[in-house]
């Protein structure tokens, strides 16, 4: 049979070469499982131009603010963003755009031969003696780019779907001076948990610049990207975990569609995107740098927001619940990356700052913006009075 286990049936072997056809990932496949998460019938055609014309008059507030706090350095690096809106359809276009070398990293990585069949000598008899189990193998081999692109694809559509701007995914991205912003979910959410919408786009301009000017340092960006290509490098396939998880699918026969789409949507059907001893010995460094940065960010949203919105706790409390709430999606983002946005990831890295704060003060927290070596430790960031001690020796 080959590597294509129907290649005596031109339909079948057709198919097979197309759903493979576009390497280790198929793009084609994912934009449209993307697509089709965002194409509910809340979800604008084109941006409202009063929201945009909104969010554009409040900018130059944010700017100055955000810049006050975190320094000259981050003033000219938001002075000089592009400043991007977008339908939640848009978003993922260019979501799947700019993190397409990591899922392509990803794919690479998952189709490496897995452990148990790594040996091409280890149970050859078996394997000649088992046609059925061949074939199965060869066709999970064909079948992989396309289950990818559902399994990315799905993932991408379900978080347009709350997606405020393109730091609700707190990874810094290409190209790297502009700042994406979906004025339409704002205002969804404003009006779901009856805020006022001037305050809630002030809220996510504050949290969008400040995670901007926070991801744009140099150090910081090449940081989290290698940890995070690292951890995605560090796949290790499992063969069987697809084809137990398609056996159990409960699809139902109203909106068959949505079943499946919800299936791709975990990780166990992405074949077999089990964590790796690589990664778990990564984990601790990635974990620590996250709640860092998350604390940074999440302390200088909360020093502005009081500054300009007087606190704005309800706003606060509204979009962090939303935050920590895990989604499959959510949860899919966890895993593929490891970029662990979690209720203990947060009250991690705000522990940290409240630490730093109350031994010195914050101008001393944003030495982690001055150069890499300042990056705590992830015994650093559980007890910051070494951090201090350590910057204080140097």
């Amino acid at each position: 049979m080959g590597d294509n286990p129907f290649g005596g049936l031109p339909f079948f072997g057709d198919m097979m070469k197309a759903m493979a056809g576009q390497g280790p990932l198929n793009w084609d496949i994912a934009q449209q499982f993307a697509l089709m998460g965002t194409s509910g019938d809340g979800n604008q055609a084109n941006v409202d131009p009063a929201a945009r014309i909104a969010l554009e008059q409040l900018i130059p507030i944010a700017i100055m603010h955000v810049g006050d706090v975190l320094g000259d350095q981050a003033q000219h690096s938001l002075s000089q963003a592009k400043y991007e809106y977008c339908t939640p359809a848009q978003w993922c276009q260019s979501t799947l755009n700019a993190y397409k070398p990591l899922f392509n990293e990803l794919a690479v990585a998952l189709g490496q031969p897995s452990p148990t069949t790594s040996d091409p000598r280890a149970d050859l008899d078996t394997e000649n003696s088992d046609p059925m189990s061949q074939m199965m193998r060869n066709l999970a081999n064909a079948m992989a780019p396309s289950l990818l692109g559902m399994t990315v694809g799905s993932m991408i559509g379900q978080l347009a779907q709350k997606a405020f701007g393109q730091y609700d995914l707190l990874l810094p991205r290409d190209p790297e001076h502009t700042i994406l912003l979906v004025p339409g979910t704002i205002d969804d959410f404003a009006e779901s948990w009856s805020l006022p919408k001037a305050d809630m786009r002030m809220w996510v301009l504050i949290h969008e610049l400040a995670a901007h000017a926070v991801l744009h340092v140099p150090h910081i960006r090449r940081r989290l990207l290698h940890s995070v290509e690292q951890h995605v490098k560090a796949f290790r396939p499992d063969p069987t975990a697809a084809f137990e998880r398609m056996s159990h699918l409960e699809v139902d026969s109203d909106n068959p569609m949505a079943a499946l789409q919800q299936a791709f949507s975990q990780p166990e059907i992405m074949l077999g995107a089990v964590l790796s001893p690589e990664q778990e010995a990564m984990m601790p460094a990635l974990d620590a740098l996250l709640a860092t940065l998350v604390g940074v960010i999440d302390w200088t949203v909360d020093t502005v927001a009081q500054r300009v919105l007087g606190g704005a706790g309800a706003i606060a409390e509204a979009v962090r619940r939303r935050r920590i709430e895990e989604s499959p999606a959510d949860i899919f983002v966890e895993h593929l990356l490891g970029v662990r946005y979690t209720k203990a990831v947060v009250a991690r890295g705000k522990s940290f700052v409240a630490g730093v704060i109350k031994r010195s003060s914050p101008e001393m927290l944003l030495g982690v913006l001055a150069n890499e070596s300042a990056l705590p430790t992830p015994a650093e960031v559980d007890a910051p009075g070494l951090w201090l001690a350590r910057l204080e020796c140097e």
